[in-house]
This record gives C-alpha cells, structure tokens and sequence, in this order.
C-alpha cells in the first residue's frame, strides 16, 4: 500500500504540477505535458521486461529492487537541471510501476485467506486511491507555492519508507520454480488474456477520456469557480478510496469476469449522465463521486481475472495489465480530446468514454463466453 501511495503519487501529481514545471525549466506546457507521456512509456516497456528478468528471484526480492529503482530516480528527478534530465528521470522512474503492481498482486493473493484474494489486493491498490485523495492535492499544492522539486522529494522519501517497511515486514515467498521466460511469454498466445488486456485498455479507457478534461468540464459546463476544482478532484479521490473497497469485495463474492461486466456497464450509464446532466451542478458531483469510485472498483476484478487466467506465469500478467492500465489512460485522452479539437465541447469526452466503457463490456461478455461461465482459465 505504500508503494501504492508512492507511485500514484508521482504518476498523478504531474498534471497539476505542468505549469510550475513549465515556467520553471523555461519549457511549453506541451512539452511539459511530454513528461506525462515518459512515465507511461516507462511502464508500457517496464512491467513485461523486468517481471521476466527477475521472474526466478523470490518475490521479496523483486519488490526491494524495483522500490529501489524508482526511489533513485524520483530522486534524481527532484534534483534534474533540464528538461531533457527529468525526461529521462521520468521514463526510467515509471519503468517499475507495473512490475511492482504486478509482482505485488500475487504476492498479496498468496498471503490472503482463501476467498479474500481480491480483497487484500486492493488493499495494495488503495495507497493509489490515497495518494489521489491526499498526496496528490498536497503535492500540488507544495509544487505551485513552493517549489515542485519537493514533491520529487517527498515521493522518494516515500519510497524509502516502504523500502524499510518491506525489507522489516514482508514474509518471504519462494520463489516460482516452473517454468521459464519462453513458458510464460505463451500467455501472450492466450486469447482469454487478450481480452483481458482490451478490457482494460480499452474499458477503463472511457474514464480517463473523462478525467483527463474534468476541469474544463467543471468550470465551463458546470460553472464552477477555477479554485473549486482541486477540491471536486478531492472527492472523486474519495470515491476511489470507496470503490476499491467495494471492488474487492465484489470480486470475492462473484466471478470476476462478471464483475468487470457489471461495473463496465455502471461505467458506461455514468459516463452518458455526466454528459447529459453535468449543468446541474449537485448531479455533477454526485457523478463525479459515483465515477470515481468506478474507476478503481474494478481494479481488483481485472487484476484478479488476470492472475487466475494466467496460471504460471501470474507475475506477467498482472504486470501487463498494468501496463494495459497505462495504454488505456493513453488512449482516454487521445480519443476524449478529439472532440473538443472538433469544436464540440467539454461534455463529449465523457460521451466518448461511454462509448469506449460498452466496447470494454462487449469484449467482456465474450470472455465470458469463452470461459463458458467459468471464471477460471488455465493458459497451459
């Protein structure tokens, strides 16, 4: 959990943190916005690559090291003199995003009591739904009356904690004695795992095209002051914190693949209200609330489904979703800004996300069918 709380951390606090970063290294903010797009291809290119390096390591192990890794250069980030430095801080510090989130998912379903998997796996997810909720507004804050280098520092300091907290308290798992990086890589043959991936990609796609441009649609569709907005992103924070609860639960109690269904269908109607409904300034943050929540409630389904359909080779694909996680905030904002660069205004990203949220439950709904109601598949 508090690696979680450290990565969401510096993954998120970005966004609000492009103008100071922007006036401070004398860069545009479009060139800022080139440091989003550097950690997200750390994690595209990192979760595969290092859980299969490190896959015959014991898992204590591979979370010390990859904490290390992203403690160093969050570290050098705060610390970077140009824009070409903190690039290079940026793509090297998300490298261990997915795989700690992966290797970290079994090793939170191994320690769990049978019938709890999910459950103790968005206990991990919910340092991200703290970060947004605390660390993120606070490190906002710090960056644009301070100096944003401090929250560089303060997410290393984060990471130093969790590494002494690791190394103290986690109990040591053996290592995976089967099979090698070639048995592993067969996953990527599975078509039940390629759904999973276009789920996630594609499904929790729809609630980034909406969170990506939640601020223009406050201020200008909801008529919400411009000092309003830290505070609205604060309570869709508290909607993850609720959602990956609920999450986690639902995934215990029902086959995950359905889970991912029913919370993709949520999605989706909520999605098509904030587009319908957002002038009604109650309704919208009543939907801000309730779209928050969706958005990490079906975290601990998806990682979950993933890790039983890839019996043998868990660690990679719960680290590729991730990495799914990470293309699908890619691919939110590009196809939620395309309507706006039309010309139709801030609510149509959130109708685009509704659109994006039902292709992700179509290709569950053929999961489903596949697995023949199963929600286990073994990938032999």
């Amino acid at each position: 959990m508090l690696g979680g709380l450290g990565i969401g951390t510096t993954e998120f606090v970005m966004m609000g943190l492009l103008p100071d970063i922007a006036t401070n290294l004398h860069i545009t903010i479009p060139e800022a916005g080139h440091l989003i797009s550097a950690y997200a291809l750390g994690v595209v290119v990192g979760a595969p690559l290092l859980v299969m390096l490190s896959r015959s390591y014991p898992p204590k192990n591979i979370l010390l090291v990859l904490m290390l890794i992203f403690t160093l250069f969050n570290g050098f980030s705060a610390f970077a003199p140009n824009y070409i430095t903190l690039l290079l801080g940026r793509f090297f510090a998300g490298l261990p995003h997915g795989a700690f989130f992966g290797v970290g998912s079994v090793v939170a379903s191994r320690l769990a009591d049978k019938g709890k998997q999910a459950q103790a796996i968005s206990m991990m997810f919910a340092g991200l739904t703290i970060a947004n909720l605390v660390t993120v507004p606070l490190g906002t804050f710090i960056g644009h009356h301070f100096l944003w280098r401090y929250t560089f520092g303060i997410v290393g300091a984060i990471g130093l904690i969790t590494l002494i907290f690791l190394k103290l308290w986690l109990p040591p798992l053996p290592a995976n004695p089967a099979g090698d990086n070639r048995s592993e890589l067969k996953l990527l043959k599975s078509p039940e795992a390629w759904l999973i991936i276009l789920v996630t990609a594609i499904g929790t796609g729809g609630l980034f095209a909406w969170i990506s441009y939640i601020a223009p649609l406050m201020t200008d569709v909801s008529h919400f002051s411009a000092n309003s907005v830290s505070w609205i992103l604060v309570l869709a924070g508290f909607g993850m914190v609720v959602g990956n609860v609920v999450g986690g639960k639902l995934a215990d109690k029902i086959a995950p693949v359905k889970a991912c269904g029913a919370l993709l269908t949520a999605m989706a109607v909520t999605l098509l209200a904030i587009y319908l409904l957002s002038g009604n300034q109650v309704i919208s943050l009543i939907l801000t609330f309730i779209a928050g929540a969706l958005s990490m409630a079906i975290a601990s389904p998806i990682q979950i489904l993933m890790i039983r359909t890839a019996k043998g080779a868990e660690m990679l694909g719960a680290a590729v979703t991730q990495a799914a996680f990470n293309i699908g905030n890619a691919l939110g904002a590009f196809f939620g800004g395309l309507p706006i660069a039309a010309g139709l205004g801030f609510t149509y990203p959130a109708l685009m996300g509704a659109l994006m949220a039902v292709i992700g439950v179509l290709f569950a709904y053929i999961l489903l069918r596949r697995q023949g109601n199963n929600e286990v598949v073994v990938v032999k």
